[in-house]
């Protein structure tokens, strides 16, 4: 049953690059397919960056913007912040640690814990306390609790009085 097998021999010549020929045609073709393929690919790339980064900036003069506050995130599609005064009338009272529940004895935004004395900003809805200098500079973008995200803004359909 052995039979006899003659090795392979590979037979370069056969692959020589001398019949390998780009004709006239062949290469103009070439070119164009290239030429489209590269025009399209940038096409999609500049599409791509128009749609991410040139939204519409909002303007001061916008009439869609309320006076104190910029829009809510469910409206505008992106999170802005609190007018600074708003962000300045919340209250600040000082931290004793005798009258705190041990869970709310740090910033929860730099975690780091309160001394007595300290300053510790109150935002009005939840009641959850930050060092004022972090939770100023997270409502400078976000106008929400950074904890909870409770807005800090009461909704003015609850606030309004019904006969």
């Amino acid at each position: 049953m052995a039979a006899q097998t003659q090795p392979f021999h590979w037979h370069y010549d056969e692959l020589d690059d001398k019949n390998f020929q780009i004709h006239g045609r062949t290469l103009l073709l070439t070119v164009i397919l290239f030429s489209l393929f590269l025009l399209f690919t940038l096409l999609c790339l500049y599409a791509r960056w128009v749609c991410r980064y040139r939204q519409r900036p909002a303007t001061a003069n916008d009439p869609a913007l309320s006076a104190s506050t910029t829009l809510p995130a469910t409206q505008s599609g992106r999170s802005l912040g609190l007018d600074p005064a708003i962000i300045d009338s919340l209250p600040i009272t000082l931290h004793r640690s005798s009258t705190t529940p041990a869970d709310e004895t740090q910033c929860s935004i730099c975690i780091t814990i309160f001394e007595d004395q300290e300053k510790v900003k109150v935002l009005p809805l939840c009641s959850h306390g930050f060092h004022p200098e972090c939770v100023d500079k997270w409502l400078s973008n976000q106008s929400s609790c950074p904890l909870c995200r409770a807005s800090i803004l009461a909704d003015p359909i609850s606030d309004s009085v019904i006969p």
